[in-house]
């Protein structure tokens, strides 16, 4: 039988069919195969190696210097772990219009500016449209040499030529490469594209930086592989309607993953926002029921985010629950708990539970948040004014303690927190230290009621 000159491939999970499906029958998703020529000699493999003999790990060099330099711009530093490993390919995924080339421009900008030759390769936008948002950022330099090209093989020749220290391309679903047959933007040719940059990069010892499209679930647009061929997944996140941005770290080999970097967009650009928890509590209403402040641990730092919830007889013959910045498995959960074990009868209720500008927490700490945004708006009262709470929640109503409790409770003291609800075990974190310089109360509670009673 004679071999099928193209085949099918899912975007979502590269499985492949040699006919049109609607369905995907591996991932389930709808109208996800297009169309590939299948390629008719193998193709010669990447070699990423740097050329060094087989060492034993005892006997390789622990000396770090150089190894690692700073952006220049604060969060971003810290997000990547300190600052930029030579040789790494980090990924930058978001939105559209969410800034991600605004941000990178501005980073490649200030690399620039400390005297480091940056090669930034465009293949979405014209030299004069960058020329223009660099004006506006602030960013012109002689040392920022921009290059617009979607050919693989023209850029390599560039990077030949310029020998930059740092290699941006922006987007990475523009760029294809003459050896291979499918269109640009297609599966095949983002990982070809990528595997061919990263290989160049690594044996000169380049940072690269690649824009990744995201599709309408979220995700990167091409092959899951991309994300495991590259050392960092950056995603930066936001919405429309607000103007600070998040960029979170999905994936890093040389730091955590838990760090946040946050950004405020302004007319000048991207700007750090020195103080996060000041900056999500700004609007907060005062003497409304159904909000709570909570302190949330992202990475090494303590934020303070506000937990809004709504509590109303249902209309219908099944409760609503509406979630923003949760997930919506844990607050159900919750609701189950405050129902059995507080006697709160919810489940003829509507819940909407909502994290105040548009911050997603993801930490077990934020539970007892929850359940005082639920419980003050279900009895329409107001939550003690200069209260802060945090804690893990138990199935069997038990409050759990949580780590860095000092760290957290430092941080609503510098806020003006008079007040912090919290796990009654944690309260050994400051055994002997009531009295002595710290000004805020603690409540230690050790199950859901306790804590709504100490909520009013």
């Amino acid at each position: 039988m004679a071999k099928p000159k193209s085949l099918y491939k899912c975007r979502s999970c590269a499985h492949t069919s040699v006919q049109w499906l609607g369905k995907c029958p591996k991932c389930g998703e709808w109208e996800t195969f297009v169309e590939e020529s299948v390629e008719r000699a193998p193709k010669k493999g990447f070699d990423y190696s740097s050329g060094d003999a087989p060492t034993p790990i005892a006997e390789l060099s622990t000396a770090a210097e150089g190894i690692r330099f700073s952006v220049g711009i604060g969060e971003l530093d810290r997000v990547l772990g300190g600052g930029i490993v030579r040789g790494s390919a980090v990924l930058v995924g978001g939105d559209p219009g969410i800034g991600k080339s605004t941000l990178l421009l501005q980073a490649m900008g200030s690399l620039a500016e400390a005297s480091h030759r940056v090669l930034y390769v465009s293949g979405e936008e014209s030299p004069q449209q960058i020329r223009l948002r660099g004006a506006r950022l602030g960013v012109l330099s002689d040392s920022l040499i921009v290059y617009s090209e979607t050919s693989l093989e023209k850029i390599f020749k560039a990077a030949e030529s310029v020998e930059p220290d740092v290699i941006v391309i922006d987007s990475i679903q523009t760029v294809h490469s003459s050896e291979i047959d499918s269109s640009p933007g297609s599966m095949a040719q983002v990982r070809e594209v990528s595997a061919k940059l990263i290989s160049f990069t690594k044996k000169r010892n380049i940072p690269l930086f690649i824009v990744g499209h995201v599709t309408k679930d979220g995700s990167i647009a091409g092959p899951k592989t991309l994300e495991h061929m590259v050392d960092t997944v950056l995603y930066f996140e936001g919405e429309s309607g607000h103007s600070f941005r998040i960029l979170r770290a999905v994936k890093n080999r040389f730091g955590s993953i838990m760090e946040i970097g946050i950004f405020e967009m302004r007319e000048e650009g991207l700007v750090e926002v020195a103080n996060p928890s000041e900056f999500f509590l700004a609007e907060r209403p005062e003497g409304a029921s159904g909000s709570a402040v909570v302190a949330s641990l992202e990475g090494t730092r303590t934020i303070l985010v506000e937990i809004q919830s709504l509590v109303c007889k249902s209309a219908y013959g099944m409760a609503r629950r509406t979630v923003v910045g949760l997930d919506l498995n844990k607050v159900m959960l919750l609701a189950a708990v405050l129902e059995k074990k507080a006697g709160i009868a919810l489940t003829d209720h509507d819940i909407f539970v909502k994290v105040a500008g548009g911050i997603r927490l993801d930490e077990p700490a934020v539970d007892l948040g929850v359940i005082g945004a639920i419980s003050s708006n279900y009895y329409d009262r107001v939550i003690r004014e200069g209260s802060m709470l945090f804690g893990e929640v138990g199935l069997a109503g038990e409050v759990r303690a949580v780590s860095h409790v000092e760290q957290r409770v430092s941080e609503a003291e510098k806020l003006g927190f008079v007040r912090c609800i919290l796990p009654k075990d944690n309260l050994k974190a400051f055994k002997g230290r009531a009295g002595k310089g710290l000004k805020v109360e603690l409540v230690g509670v050790s199950t859901v009621g306790e804590a709504i009673e100490a909520l009013f």
